[in-house]
């Protein structure tokens, strides 16, 4: 059943266009994503006419709806481009549009994010998983995410971000960290303090009583 489900997904064509398109870095080349805007509505397409089924493993569903989380903002983003910033769609609330229609449903990006795979999975890894089209932002991978890696995927997310100096600086007695953290607070510290998660990936060793706080969001378009 793995197989003819995947080749049905087809999550490949995302793969495809997120190695062209998107650096190591997570920077966006939307000029040139729009040019494959073909090849990613055929994506999303196979997306909505294959909607997950209960006989799924978590690892299927949990790839699918952030592989579907991530592609929808892209076509957010390429039907309103040029734009310099995701704020400017919606007055600033892009993410209450219903505009994805999956399985006969339709459902916006807080859907996604909030009643589905937060609700469902309980794993605040998630939230370096799905990508908001911002510099802020944790990076849209430029690999899609798989059933079958996608424990490692979420723990390189996980480490990649904690330990990126322009999102978090982290020292032994302070740390100035992005305001994910503090907007999820519950996520973070599901089984111990947000000191322990940071500690889960962090290069250095944080003190348990280090000072927290909070950098400024920026907005501006993730683009190349």
């Amino acid at each position: 059943m793995g197989a003819s489900l995947h080749e049905k997904l087809d999550h490949r064509i995302w793969d495809m266009l997120l190695q062209e398109h998107v650096t190591n870095k997570g920077d966006v080349n939307y000029t040139a994503f729009k040019k494959d805007e073909l090849q990613l509505e055929k994506y999303l397409l196979s997306l909505s006419d294959h909607p997950p089924k209960e006989d799924w493993s978590k690892h299927e569903k949990m790839a699918y709806w952030i592989n579907a989380y991530n592609a929808f903002t892209v076509k957010l983003i390429l039907d309103n481009y040029p734009l310099k910033s995701i704020m400017e769609i919606n007055n600033g609330k892009a993410w209450d549009l219903k505009f994805i229609k999956i399985g006969g449903k339709e459902y916006s990006l807080n859907n996604i994010e909030h009643d589905i795979l937060r609700a469902n999975y309980k794993d605040a890894r998630i939230h370096f998983a799905v990508n908001c089209a911002s510099v802020s932002c944790p990076k849209l991978q430029n690999r899609a995410f798989i059933p079958e890696r996608i424990e490692e995927q979420l723990e390189q997310a996980s480490r990649y971000f904690i330990n990126n100096t322009s999102k978090n600086n982290l020292q032994a007695n302070q740390v100035k960290i992005s305001r994910l953290f503090e907007w999820y607070m519950k996520d973070f510290t599901q089984e111990g303090s947000l000191v322990d998660f940071l500690n889960r990936y962090a290069a250095i060793k944080i003190n348990s009583n280090a000072k927290v706080g909070y950098k400024e969001y920026d907005w501006n378009l993730n683009a190349q």
